[in-house]
């Protein structure tokens, strides 16, 4: 029992770290109706940028530098780029995030190079002890900053002016528009946020159990895109549901591999959340919380 509990505490707190990226996923597409399939390499960045910088400043110094640097990549890629583009469908910007993402994890991966930042987190290999559980204090963090993170999410989205005129502008774009509401900053904002979340989920993804920061860490980011699909592309609370159920169903799946091995065969738990993605995209399009589009006959 006690193992079967270290595998869902580890699952969920891993999942809320999935929770970040995927939310930053739907933030995104909310304000822009962009897939950014850049956000990996964000990601990627926000955690080369404190591996490099907390010598020289200090870890809690350097994260803070992390998030604005990935903030300000984010609002960069939306005014030169997104905005620009002759042909606005999906399918062109989505295709555009990719080149991006080439373009910095290239930069980033000759910067890294063959070796393994560390990131200095001031908690290291220490771990947390829930009687016979025991789980990553880095995990442990990651958790309440997470709940913080959305705590704020929901405030801006739900008590400020600015988040309301965010949800105006993503649910009917030309309307708010007319209401005066400012597109071009709501888009900002957004890409910003995103930014921020790719920053601190960057820090949380390569602390340990991690080994550090390395090239190929854009790729683990790519994780949350499951979560992100299954919660729903537009939808934020979505993304904290669909990181808990990603996380927790890749920990069991990948702790039982040896019990499930002669049904699925090895490595079955890097593939699970995919599958359940795949089931997701087949019954329910939407994504458990997200908008469903409406369909005039």
């Amino acid at each position: 029992m006690s193992y079967f509990l270290e595998q869902v505490l580890n699952g969920l707190s891993f999942g809320l770290v999935l929770s970040l990226i995927a939310a930053g996923f739907a933030i995104v597409f909310t304000s822009t109706g962009v897939l950014n399939f850049a956000h990996g390499a964000v990601v990627l960045l926000g955690a080369y940028l404190v591996a490099v910088l907390h010598d020289s400043i200090g870890f809690w110094p350097a994260v803070l530098v992390a998030m604005a640097g990935a903030a300000l990549v984010g609002v960069l890629i939306n005014t030169l780029l997104v905005r620009h583009l002759a042909d606005q469908n999906a399918g062109t910007a989505a295709i555009l995030m990719l080149g991006v993402d080439i373009v910095l994890l290239t930069e980033l991966t000759r910067r890294i190079g063959n070796q393994v930042l560390t990131l200095g987190a001031p908690w290291g290999a220490s771990v947390v002890r829930f009687g016979d559980v025991s789980l990553p204090t880095g995990r442990v963090i990651a958790a309440g900053v997470t709940v913080v993170a959305f705590a704020a999410l929901w405030y801006l989205f739900s008590r400020t002016d600015l988040g309301v005129g965010m949800r105006a502008a993503a649910a009917d774009g030309p309307t708010a528009s007319l209401m005066g509401i400012r597109l071009t900053r709501t888009a900002a904002t957004g890409w910003a946020l995103a930014g921020v979340l790719a920053a601190v989920a960057g820090v949380f993804l390569t602390s340990f159990p991690a080994p550090g920061v390395a090239p190929t860490v854009a790729l683990s980011a790519f994780a949350a895109i499951p979560a992100w699909v299954l919660g729903g592309f537009d939808s934020v609370p979505g993304a904290v549901v669909g990181g808990l159920v990603i996380g927790l169903t890749s920990a069991l799946v990948t702790g039982y591999e040896s019990d499930l091995e002669r049904f699925v065969g090895t490595g079955f738990g890097e593939v699970a959340p995919y599958v359940v993605m795949i089931v997701v995209l087949l019954v329910r399009p939407s994504g458990l919380l997200g908008s469903k589009e409406a369909v005039r006959v």
